[in-house]
């Protein structure tokens, strides 16, 4: 009977999420960002897509998909891996279930991941516009011809026809560093996200279920560490690392973030558990002798999504504002590495001058934070109104 009410409430709740206008321009601005983060190469890259030479079709693009010429191979090749599973997943979508498409669906990714693993970075450093231009039959570039590390025009060019967005400092294309840009704010968002969420469902339901004396324990340092400001946090955990010569890189950008975040989600978590620990299927659960990490991931857990599903899409809003911070104060993720962030720090000396680099990397961080934000809200709303009907 529980399940039957939770399933129901859920329905009802997405059945009100959906309608709400808030909630579609919040998913929109999230597809926005997702596709063009997942797409980024086919989008913004400085090598053809295909090109025909002396008969010959080349594909110079294939070899930097697999082994990206980047210090973040790790969040480049993710990605990469990403855009490929949902073209043929959404392919397979369309398909009647049966036990070949299943198989595929299982053993696709593996293959996929042969060349990702085999395929060895190799610098190269051919003009390749020039080269199509002089030798090519013809050739297919993304619709921005640049990639995110290329030098390609006047340090803090304005906009203009070959620039969509005008230049950074040293003349890179700022459109392509924005959508590049974009895999450094997802991947940050979304991977601390999962971390901080991971440490405050634990630490909040553990408090929650025990009580006594292991309540008051975990509460009490919580409530310690939350006295200092969260993005003071940060700034002294990069310092540190700096200071033992520990390189800034995405992976530990998304570690500091993540493992300083789950404060406000524990305090919450606590406060759900608390509640549903003194309904009777909680009780029943501990008189059957079930064990309390059974009764806490399966049978709590499922009962307090819905505050915790609020609280990832506000967490992931955070985390991204948090990386840009780190960024533009110098300790978060390190040139050549696109961020927003340091896209914004660019500008500091005369943001007037260099409006650009203002005005673009400060709109796609405020889309990205803003429909976070509208989803969260959306879904707070959408739940609220619908526990308030039951």
């Amino acid at each position: 009977m529980s399940d039957r009410n939770d399933r129901s409430l859920w329905s009802s709740a997405l059945k009100s999420f959906f309608s709400d206008k808030l909630a579609l321009a919040g998913l929109t601005g999230i597809a926005s960002l997702l596709l063009a983060a997942l797409f980024a190469p086919f989008i913004a890259n400085g090598k053809p897509l295909v090109m025909m030479v002396n008969g010959k079709l080349l594909f110079p693009f294939i070899r930097t998909f697999f082994a990206p010429e980047s210090s973040e191979t790790f969040v480049e090749c993710f990605f990469n891996f990403c855009s490929v599973m949902l073209v043929v997943y959404g392919i397979l979508f369309r398909f009647r279930r049966s036990p070949v498409k299943r198989m595929i669906l299982i053993i696709f990714p593996v293959i996929l991941l042969i060349p990702f693993i085999l395929t060895k970075p190799r610098m190269d450093q051919t003009d390749y516009r020039k080269y199509a231009a002089e030798h090519a039959s013809w050739a297919v570039f993304a619709p921005i011809p640049y990639g995110a590390d290329e030098i390609v025009g006047t340090p803090c060019a304005a906009p203009d026809r070959d620039h969509w967005l005008g230049c950074d400092d040293i003349g890179r294309d700022l459109a392509s560093r924005l959508i590049y840009g974009s895999r450094v704010s997802l991947a940050v968002g979304i991977f601390s996200t999962v971390i901080a969420m991971f440490i405050g469902i634990s630490v909040g339901m553990t408090a929650g279920f025990y009580g006594g004396t292991t309540d008051l324990a975990i509460m009490r340092l919580v409530e310690i560490l939350l006295c200092l400001p969260t993005f003071l946090l940060l700034l002294i955990f990069m310092s540190l690392l700096g200071d033992y010569r520990i390189a800034q890189s995405i992976p530990l950008v998304i570690g500091v973030i993540g493992l300083t975040g789950w404060l406000q989600l524990a305090i919450l978590v606590r406060g759900e558990t608390l509640k549903q620990r003194a309904l009777p299927y909680i009780q029943s659960c501990i008189v059957s002798g079930i064990s309390p990490g059974r009764i806490m991931f399966r049978h709590l857990l499922p009962n307090i999504s819905a505050p915790v599903l609020i609280s990832f899409t506000f967490g992931i809003a955070g985390a991204i504002l948090g990386e840009s911070g780190l960024s533009f104060l110098g300790f978060g993720v390190q040139p050549p590495t696109s961020s927003w962030g340091n896209l914004l720090r660019q500008a500091f000396d005369n943001p007037f001058a260099y409006w650009h680099l203002t005005f673009f990397p400060g709109a796609a961080l405020f889309i990205a934070v803003i429909s976070f934000n509208f989803t969260g809200e959306a879904l707070r709303k959408a739940f609220n109104a619908d526990r308030g009907d039951h």
